[in-house]
């Protein structure tokens, strides 16, 4: 079975004893690694059964797909990030770099400060892209939060520290979805397998280094295991309910807002 996940170190470290076959799995598992955008719109045609994907994706997929408990992120201080060469107010009218229009992190933006002019990229292309001058900001998403200063760019604004503060909730980012016509059974064990993946990595850190840094941006050990760190958390484990009530807040807002369609599906397993 075909699982796709980031290049990013907290989806390498919490999928690396799966596709590794160090845990017991339904299915031997093959890793297909890609941008999270390219996943996102890999979804919408129902490609993968089993997929990373952003939350604000997910919105528009809870009649094919339903999310695993485990190995999503979700969390506090784990925000994208607004950057622009100089500080200023109003996005209105302000060509923005974009990591794509399905992102957790276009959603957020488009809540909080509508009327920018998105201009899609890949992630890693955006912070070089503003340094230059291509752009009037970026939005910045993965191990970009640690090393934007080095591009000479300064933040405008913490999309999480704006939704925490306005929900007190977590922010939702990304999620690991099963196609629905996987059937309930084969999906329970996929979850189960999937939180045993990620409790290996934690038992066994250093085990997962290698296969980190193959697919790493950031190669220095500094930036991947504040990476690891910052999004891989208790809510990585098991969504629960306060990262249920995240979901289901960041859902209402996006269908109240006219940006994802309604459901009456359960997101979760």
């Amino acid at each position: 079975m075909q699982l796709g996940y980031s290049f990013c170190p907290n989806d390498t470290f919490i999928f690396y004893a799966l596709v590794h076959g160090k845990v017991e799995a339904p299915f031997a598992v093959q890793e297909c690694l890609e941008d999270v955008e390219t996943l996102n719109r890999w979804a919408l045609e129902g490609r993968l059964p089993l997929t990373k994907i952003s939350y604000a994706a997910y919105g528009h997929l809870r009649e094919r797909y339903v999310a695993l408990r485990s190995g999503g992120a979700l969390g506090r201080g784990v925000g994208p990030l607004l950057v622009a060469r100089e500080p200023f107010d109003s996005l209105v009218g302000k060509r923005v770099a974009v990591p794509g229009r399905y992102t957790t992190a276009f959603l957020l933006l488009s809540l909080f400060k509508p009327g920018f002019v998105p201009v899609e990229m890949r992630y890693d292309q955006i912070m070089p892209k503003v340094a230059r001058g291509e752009v009037d900001a970026g939005l910045i998403i993965h191990e970009s939060r640690f090393t934007y200063p080095r591009f000479g760019l300064i933040k405008l604004l913490d999309l999480g520290e704006r939704w925490e503060a306005e929900t007190g909730l977590p922010l939702p980012l990304g999620a690991i979805l099963a196609r629905r016509d996987l059937g309930p059974k084969t999906i329970q064990a996929l979850d189960q397998a999937v939180r045993a993946s990620l409790e290996y990595a934690q038992a066994h850190p250093e085990e997962t280094v290698a296969y980190i840094k193959q697919h790493a941006q950031e190669l220095e050990d500094q930036v991947i295991w504040a990476h690891i760190h910052t999004y891989v958390n208790e809510f990585s484990l098991d969504v629960g309910p306060e990262g249920e009530a995240a979901v289901a807040e960041l859902f209402r807002r996006g269908q109240a807002a006219g940006l994802l369609p309604s459901s009456n599906l359960p997101p979760f397993l």
